[in-house]
């Protein structure tokens, strides 16, 4: 009976060491080579569209707006999709030089909908290249030029690193969240980059030759409906591309309750879609031979943070339990091998990368992070997150 139970935890520990040891890789990789991912020098492109949906955006529009104009070409386009508003976002946008579309539907609501919308509202005049902005973030200098280039040039949707920045006098849970999010969507892709392969869609500051979207493939109430596009299209052969020198930046909302809907949406998402796409991945990788796609597949099999450290804590104390009723060491050795892992790609990633959003203080706040995402994957199984919801802005 003994044996019997320590092979399933053995198998549970390696279950779990598989995400922890992808992360570890993609730390390692994003470190060795970091020197060699530096922004590429301007480069001409092509007229750019760019699609930017916005629910009830009346705060944060205008300097959205503002800020992005700088970046645009004489021959580029801007529309603004005011969908489902019942402020004055339509109006705002109108006061610039873009053009403005307003929607309205009960049964179609979310993003994918009005991008969808905003391809429709063109036709046939499609721009070569179609870039999708959120209406609360902002381009840094070249980020524009550089993915618009990169999409073009390679024929693939390119992807800007997108970063939060914390609200001012952020809590530590602020600086733990953005930390995680610089985690997420710059030093494991940067990796992925480093090691050749494609990287997740992750929401704005994505560009996309024209031919590859359609408003049906947009059409969707997906609450993670950039990452679900970026999978559809690598396998169909259209992986995406990170863009290293290219940075989109973005608030975390100092709501509390704004705070937790933001997170509860993009984790909640991310799961479902783990659990959906990953088989479909690595089977579409094996009958077509693409490591892209394998790569991709397990990029996706990586759970949130919270939730792998989670796990990892789970499948420890059982192996430190079994240990000392059995003395049979298989399962903790797995487990601690794997905790060690994980342990020294997040030190890399902050050592490297994430020192100037989280301090050393409040690194050691991180366990009690993790604890306060407990209701937040319950809700998963009891009260899962299912439709899009807009977050709400502090201003309001």
């Amino acid at each position: 009976m003994s044996h019997t139970i320590e092979f399933l935890l053995i198998w549970g520990a390696v279950v779990v060491a598989i995400p922890v040891a992808v992360v570890f890789l993609e730390t390692v990789a994003a470190i060795l080579r970091r020197n060699s991912s530096k922004a590429q020098s301007s480069q001409p492109r092509p007229a750019a569209g760019i699609l930017m949906p916005a629910h009830n955006e009346s705060g944060v529009i205008q300097q959205a707006l503002a800020a992005l104009m700088p970046h645009l070409r004489a021959d580029d386009q801007l529309l603004v999709i005011a969908d489902n508003c019942t402020d004055d976002t339509a109006a705002i946008a109108r006061q610039f030089p873009v053009t403005v579309v307003e929607r309205s539907s009960d049964s179609e609501r979310g993003k994918g909908y009005a991008l969808a919308h905003g391809l429709n509202y063109w036709g046939g005049s499609v721009p070569e290249v179609v870039v999708i902005m959120d209406a609360d973030c902002h381009f840094e200098p070249n980020a524009l030029d550089y993915i618009v280039s990169c999409a073009a040039a390679r024929q693939r949707p390119a992807q800007a690193v997108y970063l939060m920045e914390c609200p001012i006098d952020p809590t530590p849970r602020d600086q733990i969240s953005a930390f995680a999010f610089l985690f997420k969507n710059q030093v494991r892709p940067l990796g992925l980059y480093q090691l050749g392969q494609p990287c997740l869609l992750t929401g704005t500051g994505m560009a996309f030759p024209k031919d590859l979207l359609t408003a049906e493939r947009l059409a969707t109430g997906n609450i993670v409906e950039d990452m679900q596009l970026g999978l559809d299209l690598a396998v169909q052969g259209y992986s995406p591309i990170l863009v290293p020198g290219a940075f989109v930046r973005g608030q975390l909302p100092k709501q509390s309750a704004a705070a937790v809907s933001q997170r509860t949406r993009w984790e909640h998402g991310h799961i479902q879609t783990l659990l959906t796409c990953v088989p479909r991945l690595f089977l579409a990788g094996l009958r077509q031979r693409r490591m892209d796609l394998i790569a991709l597949a397990f990029e996706m099999c990586v759970p949130p943070l919270s939730l792998l450290v989670m796990l990892w804590l789970g499948t420890f104390a059982m192996a430190v339990a079994f240990f000392l009723a059995t003395k049979l060491p298989g399962p903790l050795l797995v487990s601690a091998l794997s905790g060690i892992l994980l342990l020294i790609a997040i030190m890399l990633a902050w050592l490297m990368f994430g020192q100037k959003v989280l301090s050393g203080r409040t690194l050691l706040c991180i366990p009690l992070y993790v604890a306060g995402k407990l209701s937040l994957y319950r809700r998963f199984v009891t009260n899962r997150q299912k439709d899009w919801v807009r977050t709400r802005r502090d201003i309001e």
